[in-house]
Parts: C-alpha cells; structure tokens; sequence
C-alpha cells in the first residue's frame, strides 16, 4: 500500500498549483516531479521530510494532473517553470528552501539554482545531469540513440495518440519497463499515472516540456551556466535505460559543494522504487552526515 498524500492548491504565477503537502513551518522542502510522473511519485519522501521538521510541498508542475494546463509550447519553456519554482516559494513564505528534482523536475532545479530569482539552501537531484554534462552526451551515439524519444516526441499529435492508446497503457509501461524491482510498480500506482495523462489535454502538456526544450536550446546555450554554490546531493540510479551513469561523471566542475551517491540495481525511477535507501541517504545528508565525496570517474573528485 503506498501513503495517503493530502493536497492543497496554491496560486502562483498566475496559475493554480495542486500540491501534496506534509508538515508545517518555516523551512520548506518543494519537490519537483518528472515525465510521467506527478506529485504522487514524492509520495514516500514528504512523510520523512515532515518528520524532520520541514513543510513539504510537491506540486502537479503546470499542465500536470489538477494543476493549470496553460496552452502553446512556449508555456513550457524553462524560464516559466523556474518561475513557478520562484512563484510557489514566495507562496509559501518559506525561510529557506531546499530544491528537491527527479528527471524533469531534476532539469528546472539544475537550471533554478543557477539562475533562480529566489535563493535556496539546498539542492537534491535525482537522476538527471548537470545540464552543461547532458549536453555534451548527446554528442555521442550512445546517449543518441538512448534519448530517442525526445526527438519523437518533436513530432506533432503523434505522440499523443500513441500514448493514449488503450487507456494510456504506454504511461505505465514506462514505469514497469524500466524499472528492476517491478513490484513497486503495480497496477494501483500505474492507474493514478494512467488516469492524470488520460485528462483533456496532459498529454499536450506534458509533451510541450520537450517540445519547449528543443526550440529554446539556442537561447538556453546563449544563457550558459554559473557554478553552483549551494549544498547539493546528487543520488543516482545505476540502471537508468535512459540516462547513462556517465553523464555524471564530471559533476563537481560545476557545482562547489557536491556529494553524488549511485544506487547499484535501481532504475531511473529512483525515489519510487528505492525509497528506504533514498530517504536514508537524503536524511542522513541534511543532518549533516553523509557528506564524503565519491570518487568520479572522468575527472570528479
């Protein structure tokens, strides 16, 4: 049985935010999901986060589940996301923050702590690279031919239609699919993923991330990248069929204060089919314990 996840909505930039939420008080801990996920997926992390002590909130990004489903693709671009991120922090009224990313989620948390207008404590990235290292991936065929779907995804109404067959049987053979330890995945869980891209209109949306992400990649080369100086954790699932364990290798060249941890026999869907060990490792980080930096192969430390 997985937990119970109590919602709110909270308007911010000009949408309204459908966000689990856990705990009280002034330190907040704002989880960001990734495709074809949604808030549910941090359904095993905001009960630890509130037991130690933090107001957890993790939304419906916009055009996900019950949040607002703006339309167009430029909606989707990632100056808008970091500014949702910004939005639903002064929301919040939170003292300090910490930025918590898998896969998609993980790409706008990269990119707000780098550029974001509201300051954060704390970054933890799950299963996504530094976007400067995901880059120079797909210059090689490997990373080409696994990151396939991106540029399937380009293609218009198509991909919809294919992912809506049969009752968005794609969505949760995308679970299953990938991960190691299927049983984390049954049907109960696939159908909540299931029934949120069945509604009018997520697909498009959810979609229109990747869609944004290519027409935007000149500007967001032109932006470039600032070192990040803000604690952060990276945890990685080794089984990632996805995203190769090499895209981070070479992480802390761009960020100061690094500690990566990889999980051997976990697929990319890492909170969700890892939870003990993931919530161990980012408990024993924020109380300042697990702290020793790895050694990265390809010239980290």
């Amino acid at each position: 049985m997985h937990p119970a996840l109590t919602y709110e909505t909270v308007r911010a930039n000009g949408m309204n935010f459908n966000v689990a939420v856990a705990g009280s008080g002034a330190h907040l801990v704002l989880c960001l999901h990734g495709f074809p996920e949604s808030s549910f997926s941090w359904r095993y992390q905001l009960p630890l986060f509130a037991r130690l002590g933090y107001r957890a909130w993790a939304p419906d990004l916009r055009g996900y589940g019950a949040t607002s489903r703006p339309l167009g693709v430029a909606a989707y671009a990632l100056e808008n996301l970091e500014e949702d991120v910004a939005a639903l922090i002064e929301a919040s009224g939170a003292k300090d923050v910490v930025l918590v990313g898998h896969d998609w989620g993980a790409l706008i948390a990269w990119y707000y702590a780098m550029f974001g207008r509201v300051p954060i404590s704390k970054l933890i990235i799950m299963n996504v690279p530094h976007p400067k290292l995901a880059e120079r991936g797909l210059r090689t065929m490997r990373q080409l031919a696994k990151s396939w779907y991106i540029f399937f995804f380009q293609l218009p109404w198509i991909p919809e239609w294919i992912l809506a067959r049969h009752d968005c049987e794609a969505i949760g053979r995308a679970f299953r699919g990938m991960a190691v330890d299927k049983s984390r995945f049954p049907d109960a869980v696939l159908r909540v993923y299931q029934d949120a891209a069945a509604q009018p209109g997520a697909l498009t949306a959810m979609l229109n991330y990747y869609r944004a992400l290519i027409r935007a990649f000149p500007r967001n080369r032109r932006r470039g990248t600032q070192r990040i100086a803000v604690p952060t954790l990276m945890l990685w699932g080794e089984v990632d069929t996805a995203l190769g364990k090499e895209l981070t290798y070479g992480t802390d060249k761009y960020v100061t204060d690094l500690t990566l941890h990889y999980l051997p026999n976990v697929s990319h869907w890492v909170q969700q089919e890892a939870p003990e060990t993931v919530n161990g490792l980012i408990e024993s980080w924020l109380k300042g314990v697990l702290g020793a930096k790895p050694s990265m192969p390809g010239g980290g430390s």
